[in-house]
């Protein structure tokens, strides 16, 4: 065991700091992922598209300046004020810190910076701290913390456009598959059958509902993400996952429908509730589990 690790068992405390910390430097570049990501995607769509209507057209747009490849990706360019374009350098990107010495403003035009940005890195430095205080050193909480990064991440981002990317799904299916081969949640035969069985119990409600009124329910990235949190806790979770992600939605349907006046039609994206549900499984399944089994009387 090396020295860290030592240092770490004896001292949870210090673990849990240090995750904390870790997860607030995270939480910065998931709002970057939040951002970008989609912005990425729909530029891949559209080169697809130009692509396929006009073949002879530039693939990829050169800078009018410098005849450079406007390159657009989660480290290119550097983040920059959507209000005056001025570059955010190191210090102007501290997680919580510079929002607080700013005020919550540009230092260049002053304009507001919006609160979401710290709201985003505290509840991932939160998440993350309570990972490693439950599950502590080890190998459990490094890949717990990588699960609960991705849900951060698909939660934001299916909230703003109703989209849950397969290059965070998908990877995140395969690492659990993976994980359950060290034993590290659950097993091989259990993890396989989450997989499967959270994309087609999600499928076989939407095909279901789809045929009796004609409308999608959901979407398919609401399966992977099933298939996903299958993979990663196995298929026993399941009816946990889905039971706590559709009480919390219709909770939050029901209120934006009647405190906002939500038109009824516009769709509210089950992503963020079943991300919610699997971290929750995550760290106590078990518990959530014996709970509903006490108040069902069995």
């Amino acid at each position: 065991m090396s020295d860290w690790a030592q240092f770490f068992t004896l001292y949870p405390w210090a673990f849990v700091v240090t995750i904390v910390a870790l997860g607030l430097l995270v939480g910065s570049f998931l709002n970057v992922v939040i951002y970008r990501l989609p912005i990425m995607m729909q530029r891949e769509w559209n080169a697809q598209c130009e692509e396929l209507l006009h073949p002879d057209t530039p693939a990829e747009p050169t800078d009018t300046k410098t005849g450079d490849s406007q390159a657009f990706n989660l480290v290119t360019p550097r983040s920059r004020c959507p209000h005056c374009g001025h570059a955010i350098r190191a210090h102007e990107n501290i997680p919580l810190l510079s929002y607080a010495l700013q005020k919550g403003r540009c230092t260049a035009c002053q304009a507001r910076i919006s609160p979401r940005y710290p709201i985003i890195e505290a509840i991932t430095g939160l998440l993350s701290g309570l990972v490693a205080w439950h599950f502590g050193f080890g190998w459990a909480a490094g890949a717990a913390l990588l699960l609960t990064w991705a849900l951060i991440a698909l939660t934001m981002i299916d909230f703003d456009h109703q989209l849950l990317p397969d290059s965070i799904t998908l990877p995140f299916l395969w690492l659990g598959l993976l994980l359950s081969l060290a034993g590290v949640f659950t097993d091989p035969r259990t993890s396989i059958l989450g997989a499967a069985a959270g994309y087609l119990s999600l499928w076989s409600i939407y095909v279901l509902f789809k045929w009796a009124t004609g409308k999608e329910g959901m979407g398919y990235g609401d399966f992977k993400l099933l298939a996903m949190l299958g993979a990663w806790l196995g298929w026993q979770a399941l009816p946990v996952v889905i039971l706590l992600s559709s009480v919390v939605g219709a909770v939050v349907g029901i209120t934006l429908i009647v405190a906002r006046g939500r038109d009824r039609n516009i769709p509210i994206p089950f992503g963020p509730y079943l991300a919610a549900a699997g971290w929750l499984t995550l760290l106590w399944g078990d518990a959530i589990t014996g709970l509903y089994f006490s108040a069902i009387g069995m």
